[in-house]
């Protein structure tokens, strides 16, 4: 999107949809006058704080993944949102040059909270000695802080822990705390959506770090373990911040719900039961166009859930037609062939309900070799059983059918 283009956009927005509210308190502080679809006051964002850190937060953040338009960052921070997360790995750099971009343009760095991640050296390089771990830290770190722009990041993470072991590895832990101490970054913290309450505790018993970012969201209402988790996160100080609060939101492949849910109640559902844990300080929704943008502040003044979004969170039939995958690896086991369903199960959410081929893409070439798509290809039919509610069956054959339109399945795996 050419970037005046990207501004007409940006203040139709503005000007549209939030009466100009939002706008006139560009040089305020958080917690703007938020405005509904006919231009009514309907609040101030709700604020929390960050743990520890002195930080405090509206309760909606812009995850700035998905997004390509530093317009609407522009926006995001004009409707309210400090807090901008993005990581190494988006798009390859290019979100962080478009988050930085958009802020530096509108000069309100010191306003701004943001936040990037970058993989541990064991997850994305061949490294055989701390020495080496902590140089690639080093490296990877300047390179983000020269595409966004700024000497120092807010907060950084180690970005898609899986299990605990990388939380106390002495390198990894010795490498932030360097760059911390170099003020490269004000904050460290994990971040997590596979085996999150394991991970969480890692992190609280750890004692060096200052956030935790976890997935959470209403399909995982029966999990008892990583509330109890953030909440003793919460207690020791650390800031807690919610992703995948959304579960897919409305973008995901089931008519049924859509047939019997407006996608406005879907999202104000998800988003309003992820945030009544007042454990979480703020929750980073996935923000790629203006109509998410509109929708997210449009709920973040009240947490009371109307009738409507009871009853679609009350709705046995919803979760088994959200089908998200807790990364729990639960599958495995199920599979003849040890194919690594869960990262095919990541690839088929950013392909399907993300619209993001890129991150499908990646995550997909990502599985190592002999455990990818490619070896789905022969079964006749699949016999993988997922112990919460994903149709692993389905969504295979839906990846079958997306990447063989595109060309040779082995291309890709």
């Amino acid at each position: 999107m050419s970037e005046q283009n990207s501004e007409f956009t940006r203040r139709k927005f503005l000007a549209a949809s939030m009466g100009c509210l939002a706008a006139a308190s560009v040089a305020g502080v958080p917690g703007v006058i938020m405005a509904d679809e006919n231009n009514k006051p309907t609040g101030k964002m709700i604020e929390r704080p960050l743990g520890k850190t002195g930080i405090t937060l509206p309760i909606v953040s812009m995850g700035a993944g998905a997004a390509n338009d530093p317009g609407l960052v522009a926006a995001c921070y004009e409707a309210g949102m400090r807090h901008f997360d993005t990581a190494v790995s988006y798009a390859y750099g290019r979100n962080e040059q478009m988050v930085g971009q958009a802020l530096a343009k509108l000069g309100v760095r010191k306003d701004c909270i943001i936040s990037t991640k970058l993989h541990t050296p064991s997850q994305r390089n061949s490294v055989s000695t701390k020495a080496e771990s902590k140089k690639l830290m080093m490296s990877t770190m300047e390179a983000s802080l020269k595409r966004l722009k700024t000497d120092y990041v807010d907060i950084l993470y180690i970005h898609d822990v899986r299990d605990p072991a990388p939380v106390t590895d002495e390198a990894i832990m010795e490498g932030l705390q360097k760059l911390k101490k170099q003020g490269k970054t004000r904050f460290i913290g994990i971040s997590t959506h596979a085996n999150m309450a394991g991970v969480v505790r890692a992190t609280v018993e750890a004692g060096i770090y200052d956030v935790v970012l976890t997935a959470f969201n209403f399909t995982m209402a029966d999990d008892t373990a990583l509330p109890a988790a953030i909440k003793k996160a919460a207690e020791k100080g650390l800031g807690v911040i919610a992703m995948k609060t959304q579960a897919g939101g409305a973008n995901y492949p089931n008519s049924e719900t859509l047939r019997n849910y407006s996608t406005a109640v879907i999202n104000s559902a998800a988003f309003k039961w992820a945030m009544r844990n007042e454990n979480i300080c703020t929750a980073i929704t996935g923000i790629s166009n203006y109509e998410h943008l509109r929708w997210n502040t449009g709920y973040a003044a009240d947490l009371e859930l109307t009738s409507e979004e009871t009853r679609f969170l009350a709705d046995n039939s919803v979760l088994l037609g959200m089908g998200f995958c807790r990364q729990c690896q639960g599958c495995l086991a199920s599979c003849p062939k040890n194919t690594d369903i869960p990262d095919l199960m990541r690839t088929h959410m950013y392909a399907t309900q993300y619209a993001d081929f890129t991150k499908a893409r990646r995550t997909l070439k990502s599985i190592p070799a002999g455990a990818g798509l490619a070896l789905c290809t022969s079964c006749g039919s699949c016999v993988a059983v997922c112990k919460n509610s994903v149709d692993v069956p389905m969504k295979i054959d839906q990846l079958r059918e997306i990447y063989d339109r595109i060309g040779p399945i082995s291309t890709y795996c």
